[in-house]
């Protein structure tokens, strides 16, 4: 629980610093910048808010993770800049505006194992600082690892370790209900976290994404910062002058500091202003997000504070931009101002129910009210209070929290949970008439099941979450039928399993996956009657889809041209899908390619699919896999 609650600080001082740099970018030919360099610019803010909003991911990762083992969420960090030692790795964490050394300070925090990539100038941290306590058998004491990925792989061994020791349901002891899951929030870590395979997943993720991605990953943290700063270089070689960001404050300050080495006392009162409404602003999204891990799914409270909570996001961000635009004041004339993050003393959650809705609401209208004393002539002023404003209605709008809920009457018992087993992430649910089989690997959360046939899928619950005997047996197995990842199927105890499809189909989904119906063999090995195949790229689950396209922002029609391609004599059959090394699917049977509205694409017997997401025909490969150093685990 320790090491989660570091993790959890090292993500979110990483997304705050990160945030910082992308807030002090200039905007546009009417900040300085010629043509070529704004759109750059541009660009880069795009991508460093995209890394940020990574660390929000992973963030809420280990925060599911944390609760799956009965804790409560971290939200807390002590304010910047962080004293060297406090975390380690080299992490020296403060605020500071985008720069060449910023840039590459941000590399080598996202550098990958064995990288020889130097510490930005001015970031180098004391030499062989080390924080671990010989001996020390029950205070919790910190980790030494040399690279983020390093630290998360020693918490996978942990845990490893932890369920080997006590089983894994005492170490999962945790409600689910309690975590974020995709139906709140759209984050690739918002992913309940079941058992030890969901957890190791979770870290898996956040390796490969960010701290401890391999060096040749095109979306890693590490590529694209490196890929910044070398353009960064070769604007700057081509105008010395170029400056792509205002000179924001270094770890700016709101108070005069007792210690002032390293800070900027902020002191021009429009700035303050700014800054304080920012900060309070940050610090009430990080009391909602505390509170929604108070509250269960079924509560729905949970998904009206989420909605607060982003939506005051959106708020900082106009607030932060504008603050790094000001002057910082007398005592500092050569830099501007900048938010500062203020951490809370104290991020504990609320009593949930009506107690919590007032303070939320108060707190708000107290927001609102100082966005309106902001300069409104200023359009960022403008935006955030309209935020604001609009966040005060939706909270004093919303319906009244929910009762307690009423203890069910004894005269009427439930019905009997149905036996459920568990192996290797697969779950076999056993009913009265239909066994209803569920892979977790393979689930995109398409919401067939739980929308079509909701009395036997129950969304967000804690516990069992399927119960066969609750929708009729026809109507059950044709919504599981629906289900286009192949993570549900059935076996039917009167023998009428599903059947081979009479037609076999690839449909392309739109920036998604390939969504095939065959009676399919994949990889060698027999694969059932429905699969969904990643062809962007990123998944971490190759060759199935794990919905990285929505993350990385995939690109790809799903209504590419007919091909004159003549009918298929046999339209169904067996089909092969071998994933080459490194490489395409191959595809070896009858099949006829359709667009995502169900046109026909082509008919073939065999081809190519493109599956690193770069062809330019899309869906067949034309070898870009070569070209760009696309790599695969099978």
């Amino acid at each position: 629980m320790h090491a989660l609650y570091e993790a959890a600080e090292i993500e979110h001082c990483l997304m705050c610093t990160y945030l910082y740099a992308a807030f002090s970018l200039r905007d546009g030919e009417g900040e300085g910048l010629t043509a070529e360099e704004a759109e750059a610019v541009a660009r880069w803010r795009r991508a460093i808010l995209g890394v940020a909003i990574d660390e929000m991911s992973h963030l809420v990762a280990v925060w599911n993770i944390t609760a799956a083992l009965g804790g409560a969420p971290h939200l807390g960090r002590a304010n910047f800049p962080l004293d060297p030692g406090y975390l380690p790795a080299g992490l020296v964490v403060r605020l500071a505006p985008f720069n060449e050394a910023v840039i590459q300070h941000f590399v080598y925090l996202e550098r990958p194992e064995g990288s020889d990539e130097p510490d930005g100038p001015g970031f180098e941290s004391p030499a062989n600082l080390t924080r671990a306590i010989p001996g020390l058998r029950l205070t919790p004491t910190g980790y030494d690892y040399c690279t983020v990925g390093e630290f998360y792989e020693e918490i996978s061994g942990n845990l490893r370790q932890f369920v080997d020791q006590i089983g894994e349901a005492a170490v999962f002891c945790g409600d689910p209900a309690l975590q974020l899951s995709p139906a709140e929030i759209r984050l690739v870590g918002a992913r309940p976290v079941m058992h030890l395979e969901s957890a190791l997943a979770a870290i898996e993720t956040i390796i490969i994404e960010g701290e401890g991605a391999p060096a040749d990953r095109d979306t890693s943290h590490f590529q694209r910062f490196s890929a910044i700063r070398e353009e960064y270089k070769a604007l700057k070689a081509k105008n010395p002058d170029f400056s792509p960001a205002h000179p924001a404050a270094v770890n700016p300050v709101l108070r005069r500091p007792p210690q002032p080495e390293g800070r900027v006392w902020i002191e021009d009162a429009d700035a303050m202003a700014t800054i304080d409404l920012a900060n309070a602003a940050y610090a009430l999204m990080l009391r909602l997000l505390a509170e929604v891990y108070a509250l269960p799914s079924s509560d729905d409270d949970k998904l009206l504070y989420v909605g607060a909570a982003v939506g005051l996001m959106q708020a900082l961000t106009p607030l932060a931009e504008r603050a790094a635009r000001l002057p910082a004041g007398p005592s500092n004339p050569h830099c501007h101002a900048g938010v500062s993050f203020t951490a809370l003393r104290d991020t504990a959650s609320l009593p949930p129910g009506a107690s919590a809705r007032r303070y939320f609401l108060e707190r708000m209208e107290e927001l609102g009210t100082a966005a309106d004393a902001i300069d409104q002539a200023d359009p960022r002023g403008q935006r955030a209070a309209k935020v604001l404003h609009d966040l005060v209605g939706r909270l004093r709008n919303a319906p009244a929290p929910q009762a307690a809920a009423v203890v069910a009457s004894p005269t009427a018992p439930a019905p009997a949970a149905p036996s459920v087993k568990a192996s290797d992430g697969l779950e076999t649910i056993e009913g009265h008439d239909v066994t209803v089989l569920f892979n977790e690997k393979r689930c995109i959360h398409a919401r067939f099941c739980v929308t079509q046939a909701p009395a036997t899928f129950l969304a967000n619950v804690a516990g069992a979450w399927v119960q066969p005997d609750a929708t009729e047996t026809e109507l059950l197995c044709g919504t599981i039928r629906q289900c286009p990842s192949g993570a549900l199927s059935y076996q039917r105890k009167d023998g009428h399993d599903e059947a081979p499809p009479p037609v076999n189909l690839l449909s392309l989904r739109e920036n998604g996956p390939y969504a095939v119906r065959a009676s399919l063999s994949i990889d060698g090995e027999q694969a059932g009657f429905r699969a969904t195949l990643c062809r962007c790229g990123a998944s971490a689950n190759k060759p199935f889809c794990d919905n990285s396209h929505l993350r990385i922002g995939f690109a790809a029609t799903g209504e590419p041209a007919s091909e004159d391609t003549p009918a298929l004599a046999v339209r169904d059959g067996p089909l092969s899908v071998m994933p080459q090394i490194d490489g395409p699917l191959q595809i070896d049977g009858n099949l006829e390619i359709t667009s995502g509205t169900g046109r026909r694409v082509s008919c073939v017997r065999s081809t190519r699919l493109c599956r690193c997401g770069g062809s330019a025909n899309k869906p067949f490969c034309d070898g870009t896999h070569a070209r760009i150093g696309f790599r695969s685990s099978n």
